[in-house]
C-alpha cells in the first residue's frame, strides 16, 4: 500500500516517510503541491498526507483538485495552523482527518491507519432517513431526485445514526465507530463534521431534523 506525503521541509518529511515505512507501507514524497498532483497522476497512492502551507500550490489546492476527480482516497492534512477556519475550509474541501504539527510517530501511524480503514463503507445497502435516501456504496444521498456527495466518514456517521435510530449516540461512541479506537479525538472534531454535513442533508441546517443535538451526551437521528 502507497502513501503520498507531501511537505516542504526535508527534514519533516524524512522522517514521516522513514517512521511510515517502519510500519510496512511503500512512501512517495513531494516538497510541494505541484510535485504532489504529478506523483498523484501517475501513482495513485491508496492515501494522501498533505501539508497545508507548501510554495506554489498549497495543499487545500491539491485537495480540491483531486477530490475533483477522486472521491474516495483518503486525504490527511499535516498542518501547523490551529485556526479553526483552517480546518473547517479543510473539511469543506473533503479532507478526512488534521494532523496537527508537532505530531508523534504513534499519532500519525494510527490516523493513517483509521483512515484506511474507513475506506469501504460496512454497509452497501440504501437507507432513508426521513425524506433522503443515502447510498452508502455510491458515497451518496438523494433528496427529490437531487444527489448529495458525501464522504465515508460521513456515511459512517449516517450509518450509526440509522442503526441507532430513536436513541442518542454519544461522542464517544462517534468518535469510536467513525475515527477508530486508537484516534486522538479533537475537542471539536465531531461538532465540526457535524456542521459540514447538516449543510449537506438537512433541508434547514439551523433547524436539523436528522441529526439532532441531545446536549450533554451527542447526537440522535429521531
Amino acid at each position: 500500500m502507497t502513501i503520498l506525503l507531501a511537505e516542504d521541509d526535508p527534514l519533516t518529511l524524512d522522517a514521516l516517510a522513514a517512521c511510515i515505512e517502519d510500519e510496512g507501507f511503500l512512501t512517495l514524497s513531494a516538497v510541494d503541491g505541484k510535485q504532489a498532483l504529478e506523483l498523484w497522476a501517475q501513482h495513485r497512492p491508496q492515501l494522501l498526507c498533505l501539508d497545508i502551507m507548501m510554495p506554489g500550490v498549497d495543499g487545500f489546492e491539491v485537495c480540491r483538485r483531486i477530490r475533483a476527480t477522486d472521491p474516495a482516497v483518503p486525504i490527511l492534512f499535516l498542518s501547523a495552523k490551529n485556526e479553526e477556519a483552517d480546518v473547517v475550509v479543510g473539511l469543506g474541501l473533503g479532507a478526512d482527518d488534521f494532523i496537527r504539527k508537532p505530531f508523534t510517530r504513534a499519532e500519525v501511524i494510527a490516523r493513517i491507519r483509521a483512515a484506511l480503514r474507513r475506506v469501504t463503507p460496512q454497509n452497501d445497502s440504501a437507507f432513508q432517513m426521513k425524506d433522503l435516501i443515502v447510498r452508502p456504496h455510491a458515497l451518496g444521498a438523494e433528496r427529490n431526485g437531487k444527489a448529495i456527495e458525501l464522504t465515508r466518514r460521513e456515511v459512517s456517521m449516517l450509518e450509526l445514526l440509522h442503526r441507532h435510530a430513536g436513541k442518542p449516540v454519544s461522542r464517544d461512541a462517534f468518535l469510536d465507530a467513525c475515527w477508530g479506537l486508537d484516534y486522538f479525538p479533537d475537542s471539536r472534531t465531531l461538532d465540526q463534521h457535524v456542521l459540514m454535513l447538516r449543510k449537506k442533508i438537512e433541508v434547514d441546517p439551523a433547524r436539523p431534523e436528522i441529526i439532532e443535538t441531545v446536549r450533554g451526551t451527542g447526537y440522535r437521528f429521531r
